[in-house]
C-alpha cells in the first residue's frame, strides 16, 4: 500500500513513480498494490486517511504489517509510521464501519504485528532479519525506480536534477548499511527494524 504518488519528489513525477512501483510490484511478486493517493508532503493523520487504510487492511488481512521508519529524514515516512499503526489498531474496532471495493460492509481485522523498517537513519534496529540471500533482489527492486536512483543508461535520469538519493554512492550505502546491521547480528547481511511493542518468543532457542 502507497500512501501518496510522490508528486513533490525532486525527480520524476507521479505518473513515472505509479509505473515504476507496478514494475517493482511484478518483480517482488506481491499480489496486489494499491495507491491512497493521498497528498505527497501534507497527507494528515486524520479519520478520514486513517479510515482508508483501515479497509486497505481489512481487505488484505496481513497477520505482519511493515511501515515506515519511525523516524526518518523526510517528514512523511515518521509521519506515515504513526499513521499505519494507529490504523492497523483501528482495523480491529468493532464499531468503525468501512465498506470493500464493492461497497459492501468489512469485517474487523486486526494485524498481529508492526514492524518499522529503517530508512534513511542510522537507527538501532530492535531486531534484525537475515537477507544474505537477498540482498542483490533487494538492491534490483530499488533501481525499479529508475527515475529515483542511479541509472546513468537512462535517459530521463540523466535529464533530471540530482537529488540525495539518486548517485550511485546512495546504492552503496543501502548495501553497507544492510552489511552493517548484519555484523552485530551474525548475519552477511540484515534487515533492521523497530517495534512500538516488544515481541515476544515462548522459548529463549527462538532466539538463537
Amino acid at each position: 500500500l502507497d500512501l501518496s504518488c510522490g508528486e513533490l519528489g525532486t525527480r520524476g513525477n507521479a505518473a513515472l513513480r505509479l509505473e515504476e512501483s507496478h514494475a517493482a510490484a511484478a518483480l517482488m511478486g506481491a499480489s496486489f498494490r494499491h495507491n491512497l493517493g493521498l497528498a505527497d508532503g501534507f497527507f494528515e493523520h486524520n479519520r478520514a486517511s486513517i479510515e482508508q487504510i483501515v479497509a486497505v487492511v481489512r481487505a488484505a488481512r496481513p497477520t505482519i504489517v511493515l511501515a515506515n521508519a519511525l523516524s526518518d529524514r523526510h517528514p512523511d515516512h515518521g509521519r506515515a509510521a504513526k499513521l499505519v499503526a494507529d490504523a492497523c489498531f483501528f482495523a480491529g474496532l468493532l464499531k468503525l464501519p468501512t465498506v470493500d471495493a464493492d461497497g459492501q460492509p468489512q469485517e474487523r481485522w486486526r494485524p498481529r504485528a508492526v514492524y518499522h523498517y529503517i530508512q534513511d537513519h542510522n537507527l538501532a534496529p530492535d531486531f534484525c532479519i537475515d537477507i544474505s540471500d537477498f540482498i542483490d533482489r533487494k538492491v534490483a527492486l530499488v533501481t525499479t525506480f529508475g527515475s529515483q536512483f542511479y541509472n546513468p543508461a537512462d535517459a530521463r535520469y540523466r535529464a533530471e536534477a540530482e537529488s540525495p538519493i539518486s548517485g550511485k554512492e546512495f546504492l552503496d550505502f543501502v548495501r553497507a548499511k544492510a552489511a552493517a546491521y548484519g555484523r552485530s547480528s551474525g548475519f552477511a547481511f540484515a534487515e533492521g527494524f523497530n517495534v512500538a511493542r516488544t515481541p515476544g518468543v515462548k522459548d529463549l532457542f527462538d532466539l538463537l
